[in-house]
């Protein structure tokens, strides 16, 4: 049976491959050869042609395809009272190409929340489609993980626990923000579970001189305090990703070392799942899902432009339905398309192909 409301049955986790013209604007913006108001014209058309497109295939839930972005994640943390993006040198490394070294820091206390820009881009969204505007950002483990103490000056914050706290503070008022200007489906980006299920990142926190195994139970808390900010009629969803830059990763590894608290801890209504490689492990954390969430399979990748066979998809499906009841399921990409404004390697009628195939699936699977 189809829903009617967040997550539907064939979702997408919401960015999408730039057209050539946004990216040529965007290129004359950083070379001050057109204004913002200039770009954001260029902005505003492409967003509305790319939702249309997105309502012509028939998916339900509509995003900018973060087109405003360069970033899927820094773009909204350097908007955060308190934070700071900045050039600097990446810790974590994807397997071959790098986009360029993002970070984040603390440049002074947390927890206030003077408005965001993008709550206008939610705006726009919601006033130029007829199905549900979805928006997403990054969780707020986004602004600790890569960085850990060295992103967190003992200056500003001498007590970790007093930065979650006001961390968590200012993600919760950004969420009912959000929820104030209409956005009844929103989607946290949350990499850093996932990327807590590979032995080497977690001896990567472990070297730093942090605890990995506890770092999922402050991540669950920081997670719950940001979604405490939702009001009533919000569904707000994770997605769950190991990395994904021009089609390469970071992580590997299954749910199991999370999946407890992930599905029984954090207080969300679904799971987008990254379940389109081996790296992503089985099926069997599902088994923890409990009644009422929704999990959202992952079985189309993004990462190449080769479309999946129909009755593989299927068969998957029905594999994942062992450990959690085909109507707690639904079906999308693992992954955006373009994570970061670069895309990932395939073409834009590949990416396009594979939403409508999602689209199909789900009719067929779960009916009309």
């Amino acid at each position: 049976m189809m829903t009617s409301k967040p997550p539907f049955r064939a979702d997408h986790v919401g960015s999408l491959l730039r057209p050539a013209a946004l990216k040529e604007a965007r290129a004359k913006r950083e070379r001050n050869e057109i204004s913002a108001d200039d770009l954001k014209a260029v902005e505003d058309r492409e967003i509305a042609r790319v939702i249309r497109k997105q309502e012509e295939i028939g998916l339900k839930s509509v995003t900018d395809g973060e087109f405003r972005r360069a970033f899927w994640n820094y773009d909204f943390l350097g908007n955060i009272d308190g934070a700071e993006a900045y050039l600097g040198e990446r810790k974590i490394k994807f397997q071959g190409v790098n986009p360029k070294p993002m970070m984040m820091r603390i440049v002074g206390k947390l927890g206030a929340f003077t408005g965001h820009p993008m709550i206008e881009h939610f705006r726009f969204v919601a006033a130029n489609t007829r199905q549900t505007a979805k928006m997403t950002i990054p969780s707020p483990s986004s602004m600790h993980f890569r960085y850990g103490r060295e992103g967190v000056p003992a200056s500003i914050y001498p007590d970790m626990a007093e930065f979650y706290r006001d961390l968590g503070e200012a993600y919760r008022k950004a969420v009912a923000a959000f929820g104030v200007a209409g956005c009844r489906y929103l989607q946290l980006d949350e990499v850093n579970l996932a990327y807590l299920c590979d032995p080497k990142l977690r001896a990567q926190v472990d070297d730093r001189g942090e605890d990995a195994a506890k770092l999922p139970e402050t991540y669950a808390g920081l997670i719950n305090a940001a979604v405490s900010g939702a009001p009533a009629g919000m569904t707000v969803c994770m997605h769950l990703c190991r990395g994904n830059f021009q089609s390469t990763f970071v992580a590997s590894g299954g749910y199991e070392p999370v999946a407890e608290i992930l599905f029984n801890t954090i207080n969300v209504h679904g799971y987008f799942m990254e379940y389109d490689s081996d790296r992503a492990g089985g099926f069997e954390p599902l088994r923890f899902v409990p009644k009422g969430k929704t999990v959202v399979l992952g079985l189309v990748t993004s990462k190449s432009g080769k479309l999946e066979s129909k009755e593989e998809i299927k068969r998957r499906i029905d594999e994942a339905a062992k450990y959690v009841p085909l109507d707690q399921l639904a079906l999308s990409p693992q992954c955006g398309f373009a994570s970061t404004e670069e895309g990932n390697i395939l073409a834009e009628d590949q990416q396009w192909a594979k939403l409508s195939m999602i689209v199909e699936l789900a009719d067929e699977v779960w009916g009309r």
